[in-house]
């Protein structure tokens, strides 16, 4: 073989051995491609976070919109164009814009979308989840799954569907969270000991909302859905959430049962129908207490931690100061300072810093890299268990009794809005 000959020939063989190792959404071609295409269906606050995250991490672009109100959907276009244009991606299509009560089925029968990111008001989360699923898209459903019992156990029988062929990643980013993550290791190496107790806290100030004083009363609990409880499965299920699953993580368990107490104390009379503060204590498995409490109306304050109490030590977690371990293994993660002026908006925007500041970007990157990869994730069984953990103390509450986790698993209550998406006016 001449040494040409022989170039060309070890050339070619490289070039096929390269080939065999490259990720199989990159032999599409170009980058925009190669990038997982991705529809957000709820163009809120949160699902604008969401996608503009999976878009930061390189490996996904924005190609389809969806939401009931067009005045959301123009803002998320607009947002969206500006953020594509300036990493060199196409803007959006018009056809891959999606407005009204069917925009939902129509985003979900796009064969321009791999990837569905749904952020629309949690009471229509398993109705979402479920076009989404039998349309065969790759789904990342923000917190919480479900509003009631039923809800919770629909959005586990579609997630079976969606088994070994979907990723289906559940928004509750603080898993993927860096910090968090060795902390919890730790913990389940048995650095604090045997767990004795805990506690969990989410205080945080009002979410105001616009008046839309010329929207119907319909189009007003819609676009206000967060003040709504059966829209929104009021605050401790809607926001609280996070730190209830924090403690089903660290634990490896849901609550057996709970009593609880809430009322709506501090909040406006006009403002809808959820609490304003709830004040409860989850009994574990092992005969670990966790008490908690919370609030939505405090004025110049908000924190959210949680703590756990071993035999060898205590584990702290806020969202933003200390976090670690104290005690016999002792253990604390880099402290990096909260920006000025991020209190007051820290808990409705999603946009987190301080110890959460890697949690958003780690999450998305995980959910691209399951797609990509073809290792899917399937998180809808622990995103339900946290939304039953805290529909559990919501009834505790609302019924002034304790409640266990079987009595809950038999409640067949489905919650209605009594809203009709095709006459809002």
């Amino acid at each position: 073989m001449s040494d040409v000959d022989r170039r060309t020939f070890l050339g070619v063989t490289a070039s096929a051995a390269a080939a065999m190792f490259v990720k199989p959404a990159l032999v599409r071609g170009t980058r925009a491609n190669s990038a997982i295409r991705v529809g957000l269906l709820g163009c809120g606050g949160r699902g604008t976070e969401d996608a503009t995250n999976l878009l930061d991490t390189g490996g996904a672009r924005v190609v389809a919109l969806a939401d009931l109100f067009p005045d959301q959907l123009d803002a998320a276009h607009a947002t969206f164009d500006k953020l594509l244009q300036a990493k060199g991606y196409p803007a959006l299509d018009a056809k891959q814009v999606f407005v009204g009560p069917h925009a939902y089925e129509q985003i979900a029968a796009s064969r321009e979308v791999d990837a569905i990111v749904i952020a629309t008001p949690p009471y229509f989360h398993p109705q979402h989840l479920e076009a989404v699923v039998a349309a065969g898209k790759h789904v990342y459903l923000e917190k919480p799954v479900a509003v009631d019992v039923p809800g919770a156990k629909r959005v586990i029988e579609i997630a079976k569907r969606a088994q070994g062929k979907l990723s289906l990643d559940v928004g509750f980013q603080i898993r993927d969270c860096p910090p968090f993550v060795e902390l919890v290791r730790r913990i389940h190496d048995g650095a604090l000991g045997d767990l004795v107790c805990g506690e969990a806290y989410y205080l945080t100030g009002y979410i105001d909302r616009p008046p839309w004083p010329t929207a119907s009363p319909a189009e007003r609990r819609l676009r206000n859905w967060v003040h709504d409880r059966v829209l929104s499965g009021d605050i401790i299920v809607e926001q609280n959430i996070h730190v209830i699953d924090i403690c089903n993580w660290v634990l490896q368990a849901h609550p057996l049962k709970v009593s609880a107490t809430g009322g709506r104390q501090g909040r406006p009379a006009d403002d809808g129908d959820c609490y304003g503060n709830y004040n409860a204590v989850f009994h574990y498995p092992g005969n670990v207490d966790v008490t908690f409490s919370s609030t939505q109306f405090a004025k110049g304050w908000w924190d959210v931690s949680e703590r756990f109490f071993g035999t060898k030590g205590t584990a702290i977690s806020p969202y933003t100061g200390p976090l670690g371990i104290w005690g016999d293994q002792p253990w604390q993660a880099p402290l990096v300072a909260q920006p000025p002026g991020q209190a007051a908006a820290f808990s409705v925007t999603g946009n987190f810093t301080s110890n959460l500041q890697y949690a958003d970007p780690e999450k998305k990157k995980a959910f691209i890299e399951s797609i990509n990869s073809g290792s899917f994730h399937n998180q809808a069984d622990k995103g339900a268990e946290s939304a039953l953990s805290c529909v559990m103390a919501r009834t505790a509450a609302y019924t002034g009794r304790e409640v266990t986790w079987d009595e809950l698993m038999k409640s067949t209550e489905v919650w209605d809005a009594g809203l009709n998406l095709d006459k809002l006016r």
